[in-house]
């Protein structure tokens, strides 16, 4: 249990003496997490020891304790035990240190530290590779507090309903591990929401098929709506657009964000593209434009524009896409617009 009443209290001078032999910007310390230093027990000088056993330089021990002060007062003993536990998924120490230092909360949080092995032990058992195992460790750490029963059900939920939907057997481990890799958040559902999104899909007239092409669309993203948010979105879409049920479902199956975006974001985005001169029917036939914010269509606009392409009179496709698809698309019509006229047809010599 650590103090956080330092007003009766001075700071521990022994703490500020070994971390300032470290090199460490107190400062630093004191601006984000003053309490640290009140404390009468710390691990300064054990903590950095193990990280220079690891191949720490005094540069990046000082760079953690300053990011995540609360290293120094966990114990050697449970510092050791996260350095076993993590090198069950890294290539060597030189990985773990660079993955501590760039995350030191995830690697010194060690309230958790059984339910973090055995999850560990469950995504190796289920097929997941190291390299995307840390990636959870340091990206989404609460995946791993969760006890791993849960996680085990929660992913029985999933390959039950892969299958009740008409997937098979045999790429089901392959559908899962995709899953997992794209968002690992899912395990952070229950298999009660799990099951409600599915079944309000189904009643909405989408087929099996068409429920999982969903599922991979919006990469497991699904699971973190619910059926009365995905309601909403799709009554808003259906009275922007006017259409009936199943233009609107082959409208979500074309632009998943439909589903996924709630209607203040979607009543801004389509807003957005109508003060730009753009017609609701040209969004209808290019839904995926919904996808990109206001800021970023108004950017591609002005940049067609300087070109003299009118996204107005056209379709949207050239709108479209990531950062990279974009930038194809608008190199296309930049070199068209360069090339310079030839015609075939003309004689090469005038006098002739």
């Amino acid at each position: 249990h650590y103090t956080t009443d330092k007003k009766s209290r001075e700071e521990n001078k022994k703490i500020i003496e070994s971390l300032y032999g470290l090199s460490v910007d107190i400062k630093k310390i004191r601006r984000l997490k003053e309490w640290i230093l009140f404390q009468d027990v710390a691990y300064v000088k054990e903590t950095a020891t193990i990280l220079q056993e690891m191949g720490a330089d005094e540069a990046t021990v000082a760079s953690i304790f300053e990011r995540w002060p609360e290293a120094i007062l966990r114990s050697p003993a449970e510092v050791n035990s996260q350095r076993e536990l993590w090198q069950l998924v890294c290539q060597n120490e030189k990985q773990l240190i660079k993955l501590i230092e760039q995350f030191p909360e995830s690697f010194f949080t060690t309230d958790f530290h059984e339910n973090q092995k055995a999850n560990i032990l469950f995504f190796q058992e289920l097929g997941l590779r190291n390299n995307i195992i840390t990636r959870f460790l340091t990206s989404a750490p609460n995946i791993f507090y969760n006890p791993v029963e849960k996680n085990k059900h929660t992913i029985k939920t999933l390959q039950r309903s892969y299958l009740s939907l008409g997937g098979s057997d045999a790429n089901m481990k392959i559908w899962i591990l995709k899953l997992l890799s794209q968002n690992p958040f899912i395990l952070l559902s229950t298999s009660t929401a799990v099951q409600e999104n599915l079944e309000f899909l189904q009643k909405n007239g989408f087929t099996n098929h068409e429920v999982l092409q969903l599922l991979s669309k919006l990469k497991g993203f699904i699971f973190q709506l619910t059926p009365t948010s995905m309601q909403k979105s799709m009554h808003f879409s259906k009275n922007v657009f006017k259409c009936c049920d199943q233009e609107l479902k082959q409208l979500v199956l074309r632009c998943p964000a439909l589903l996924y975006y709630s209607v203040p974001i979607l009543e801004e985005r389509v807003e957005g593209l109508l003060k730009e001169g753009i017609s609701i029917e040209q969004i209808r036939d290019t839904p995926m434009v919904l996808e990109l914010t206001t800021q970023i269509v108004q950017y591609r606009i002005k940049k067609l524009s300087a070109l003299g392409y009118n996204v107005r009179s056209g379709n949207l496709e050239t709108l479209n896409g990531t950062k990279k698809d974009f930038e194809v698309s608008y190199g296309k019509i930049q070199s068209k617009k360069e090339r310079p006229m030839f015609n075939p047809v003309a004689p090469v010599n005038a006098e002739d």
